[in-house]
């Protein structure tokens, strides 16, 4: 990327970092992102549930940045580790409640949606369980997600280890 008049060649390191590179857009996608999570609240989308489906998206992104920051949220929000383990594997595990196996349905079929859509199959499923305010709410978070995914993706923002914990 030709951005100080020179050609550097190769792959670079590091990338165009859209938010720092035009903040103004990623400003916006912030407060989208913002009033989604009160649209969430608002019809009946806990934080439990809002967060199990945003690691769900960015994991079959491929998303690692947004993963962890959703899995922290997730603990924040009291989800515990076996749940958030199960994740990946929700269509053979039985620790997610009938609203979770649809929200997560709704998720798969948003983050691949060039490939089938929102198939009637599914879009009758999630509705059979969901009111309309929650499918909408939870229809606009899967769009959120999937949005910051893109832009972390391309931009490959950098997931370092941790320090390790200090023990007590």
């Amino acid at each position: 990327m030709r951005t100080d008049g020179e050609y550097h060649g190769g792959m670079s390191e590091t990338r165009v970092h859209l938010s720092k590179t035009e903040p103004a857009a990623y400003q916006a996608l912030d407060a989208f992102s913002k009033t989604v999570g009160q649209i969430c609240a608002a019809n009946g989308i806990d934080d439990r549930l809002k967060e199990i489906v945003m690691i769900h998206c960015s994991q079959l992104n491929g998303c690692a940045y947004c993963a962890r920051i959703h899995v922290d949220r997730a603990v924040a929000a009291g989800i515990d580790t076996d749940t958030l383990t199960q994740i990946p594997t929700w269509r053979e595990s039985g620790v997610f409640s009938e609203r979770e196996r649809a929200a997560l349905e709704l998720a798969e079929a948003f983050t691949f949606i060039s490939e089938d859509g929102v198939s009637d199959e599914v879009y009758d499923l999630v509705g059979s369980v969901f009111t309309e305010k929650e499918y909408a709410a939870l229809s606009w978070a899967c769009v959120s997600i999937n949005a910051f995914n893109r832009v972390v993706i391309a931009g490959r923002y950098p997931v370092p280890a941790r320090a390790p914990k200090a023990e007590v």
